[in-house]
């Protein structure tokens, strides 16, 4: 428990200190920002800062930081400095300067910001890769929860069918209306939800204070035997750093009425995240290592939603079985919903298409939720179809964050900022991406010390290409 409340402590202080230098770096000042100059009604919406920073906070977070975080709490202590540094010199960073930048490029996407910054080709190629992976959310976080209402239901498939069919028809509304409407109303709930699970459940750590596992006891966990590099950095992705986040905040950056904003909106939600990402790991630690799971008599073996349920059902009761829903239930359908929002725009935006007409939605819309209906169907029909889904999403996620950072490194280059404070993030995660494409079983399978060699030649290849465009550059 040392280990915890020293890694609560360090997330509050990379708020206070790194996320102020961050800001400093980048300089907010009182222009005009596009929610207040591009007004639409649909996408473009002044919106307050409480309300932004929750639907933030939920849009990227989903069910990210709960289940990544038990299933990496198997690493060991280690998760603890992963979430804490990737957070606070990474994943905060990324989602800060990705959500600052599309509000100064009039609230452009994601593959919109990486084309301006890696160019034309990179931009196409990103398009593609974005509208995919966010379809692959839209896919996933649909068969999840159905799966789950499905069985409550009955142990009949059929109700999986159906919940299916409800959630995806959520979606198509969700997608489809101004932003304010359903994702402006019930999100902030749904988000005060997760947050106080997070509270209550720290409070019950605190309380009983159990014996852990702590970092200066060894960093590695006892039952785990898959390399801690790079599968740690892939497996816990919310809470440290995503890609998916940058197609997230500039559904935010079209909402916020001043730069200043920016700090606690973007930097300041991901740190909350990262404190969920925390609580989450420490309970899973106390479920495999701890004993926790002796006491709530269930095996080790249990799957990441059963855990949430196990532990908020064991400690906190019947509201806690609420809660529980909530987390495994809405927060998946809440991010499912909104990345496929960020797709149609994403795709709106390449084709200039505007937006604020419903026709030109509907154009975009039926393309993008028939692919997601095809990716849906291989999901459900394929008894593996989640897992393989899941795991291309994980590499993809974390593939993403890599351009992200690469093109906000390009920018800071270009303004003459320190650009040290991306580069160094685009580096360690230009290797991970690399060295776990090469040793994944649903890719190459390769040896591990091929993917470790891979991984190297492309830092050096990374590091030669980076400083021989700067010396053009100048």
């Amino acid at each position: 428990m040392i280990s915890f409340f020293l890694s609560l402590v360090a997330l509050v202080l990379g708020y206070l200190l790194y996320g102020h230098f961050i800001e400093k770096v980048f300089g907010p000042d009182n222009r005009v920002t596009p929610a207040v100059e591009k007004t639409d009604g649909v996408d473009y919406i002044v919106l307050p800062n409480w309300k932004i920073f929750m639907i933030q906070f939920l849009n990227i977070a989903g069910t990210g930081p709960i289940f990544g975080a038990i299933m990496g709490a198997k690493f060991g202590p280690v998760a603890y400095l992963w979430i804490v540094l990737g957070c606070i010199f990474a994943g905060a960073v990324h989602d800060y300067l990705s959500g600052m930048l599309s509000m100064r490029n009039g609230g452009a996407g994601q593959p919109e910001l990486i084309g301006r910054y890696l160019g034309g080709t990179t931009k196409k190629v990103m398009l593609v890769f974005s509208v995919f992976l966010l379809m692959m959310v839209g896919a996933v976080f649909v068969y999840s929860p159905a799966l789950i209402l499905g069985k409550m239901c009955s142990d009949d498939l059929m109700w999986v069918y159906i919940w299916c069919g409800i959630i995806f028809l959520y979606y198509i509304i969700a997608t489809m209306l101004p932003i304010d409407k359903i994702i402006g109303k019930i999100y902030p709930l749904f988000a005060f939800s997760m947050l106080f699970m997070a509270v209550a459940l720290m409070a019950v750590l605190f309380i009983k204070w159990p014996a852990l596992p702590e970092l200066y006891n060894g960093i590695s966990g006892e039952s785990f035997t898959t390399p801690i590099f790079p599968a740690l950095f892939i497996t816990i992705a919310c809470g440290a750093i995503s890609g998916f986040h940058a197609t997230q905040t500039p559904l935010m950056a079209r909402c916020v009425k001043e730069e200043k904003m920016g700090r606690p909106l973007f930097y300041g939600a991901m740190i909350t995240e990262g404190l969920v990402a925390l609580v989450w790991a420490t309970v899973s630690m106390y479920f495999f290592y701890g004993g926790a799971a002796q006491e709530l008599g269930q095996p080790l073996t249990l799957q990441a939603p059963e855990v949430v349920t196990t532990v908020c059902q064991g400690w906190l009761g019947t509201f806690g079985g609420i809660l529980a829903m909530l987390g495994v239930v809405a927060a998946p359908i809440t991010s499912g919903d909104t990345a496929l929002r960020s797709a149609r725009l994403i795709i709106a935006e390449f084709i200039h298409l505007e937006q604020k007409t419903i026709m030109k939605r509907i154009w975009i819309c039926i393309p993008l939720f028939g692919a997601t209906l095809l990716l849906l169907f291989y999901n459900v029909d394929n008894p593996d179809g989640f897992n393989v889904i899941w795991s291309y999403f994980g590499w993809a996620n974390q593939t993403l964050a890599v351009f992200t950072l690469w093109a906000i490194t390009v920018y800071l280059v270009r303004q003459h900022k320190p650009y040290w404070v991306t580069l160094l993030p685009a580096l360690f995660m230009t290797v991970v991406c690399s060295s776990f494409l090469m040793i994944s079983k649903n890719a190459f399978g390769f040896d591990m010390m091929i993917g470790y060699g891979v991984g190297g030649a492309a830092l050096i290849i990374a590091i030669g290409w980076f400083f021989a465009w700067k010396s053009k550059e100048k």
